[in-house]
């Protein structure tokens, strides 16, 4: 008999030591549904299936389909410029920067974390304690006054900065706060019941802390390493069944209507020489045909590790997320062997 998926992810989990869940479905049906390791590594809880996992970037998506229910709204458009939008003053940034460059990172704002020149998150609150970064705009004195990185709409840079811009854009058109509006409009929305921005200080039940690893064999949690409250560029939390969901309303239209749906999930912006795209808030793979292979979804955080993607040709969901700070390549890698 062939080996089945769920068997195949039990033997990665042994070589990497995997700790997290993991779901995959397609349909209705239940391709592999696995959970390993602890939520809580003091009190021994197990990670379970309705475990919340932080996802970091992973949920920059959730802050394009609150500026595009307010662009069907009509409370906004993909050419709105940010000076129009927000109040806050930008002194070296370009005029012309738009809310379509901002999804797309290709605004060429700074950014306060820059990907491509740093790795250690933990850096950033040195000079800001992380345990005072429980609002959006207490982003802003971290870029705000910065010089731009590149003119706006010349190339794409991955850029958290701008999504934080978008989420004070969101709070600005609806008068509620940010964490609001998403819990309001997508999270109960589509029954995404575990799901939610919550402050580390303040965690709900069923929550996994994030460990983070050293190699003596010691730990220790992200408490310290992350904002007190994840902001629109990152920071949410959810079950692997929630965030099934969630693709399942997008790509039914019931979050947004079908054209905007269609402009959100479209490939705007090249990242490489390869097949790579990005859209608004999602990654989008194509094959050599120039056919969408996946739409996806990930975040990388210290004590978080999260990827999620939509395969359109079966609308298939995977969901695997982890309370450590790696280990998740491995198992999105074995899903889309079984069917890709």
């Amino acid at each position: 008999m062939p080996t089945s998926m769920a068997e195949r992810l039990r033997r990665i989990q042994e070589n990497n030591d995997f700790s997290g869940t993991i779901l995959v479905k397609e349909e209705s049906n239940s391709l592999a549904e696995l959970s390993f390791g602890y939520a809580n590594r003091s009190e021994q809880i197990e990670n379970q299936t309705g475990t919340r996992f932080g996802i970091a970037s992973g949920c920059k998506v959730f802050t394009a389909v609150a500026i595009c229910q307010l662009v069907d709204s009509g409370r906004l458009s993909f050419d709105s410029r940010l000076k129009d939008c927000v109040d806050f003053d930008f002194p070296n940034f370009d005029q012309e920067i738009t809310v379509h460059h901002l999804l797309t990172h290709t605004s060429g704002i700074p950014d306060y974390f820059d990907e491509e020149i740093m790795n250690d998150y933990e850096e950033l609150w040195r000079s800001k304690p992380m345990y005072h970064i429980r609002k959006l705009k207490d982003f802003l004195p971290l870029f705000q006054d910065r010089p731009m990185k590149s003119g706006s709409g010349t190339r794409f840079s991955y850029n958290n900065a701008g999504y934080i811009l978008l989420g004070l854009i969101v709070e600005a058109a609806s008068g509620q706060s940010f964490s609001e509006f998403v819990q309001n409009r997508i999270f109960n929305k589509v029954g995404m019941s575990g799901s939610g921005y919550f402050e580390f200080d303040r965690l709900p039940a069923q929550t996994a802390q994030g460990y983070i690893d050293f190699q003596d064999g010691t730990w220790k949690t992200n408490i310290y390493s992350l904002p007190a409250k994840g902001g629109s560029d990152g920071g949410a939390f959810v079950t692997v069944h929630d965030m099934v969901k969630f693709w399942e309303a997008l790509m039914t239209y019931e979050l947004l209507s079908p054209s905007t749906t269609e402009r959100m999930i479209a490939a705007h912006a090249k990242v490489d020489n390869g097949d790579n795209y990005y859209g608004y808030g999602v990654w989008i793979a194509k094959n050599k045909n120039d056919e969408i292979v996946k739409y996806h979804v990930m975040g990388y955080d210290p004590g978080v590790n999260f990827h999620s993607s939509y395969y359109p040709r079966k609308s298939i969901k995977a969901v695997v997320c982890s309370n450590r700070s790696s280990g998740v390549y491995d198992m999105m890698k074995c899903i889309e062997e079984e069917f890709l």
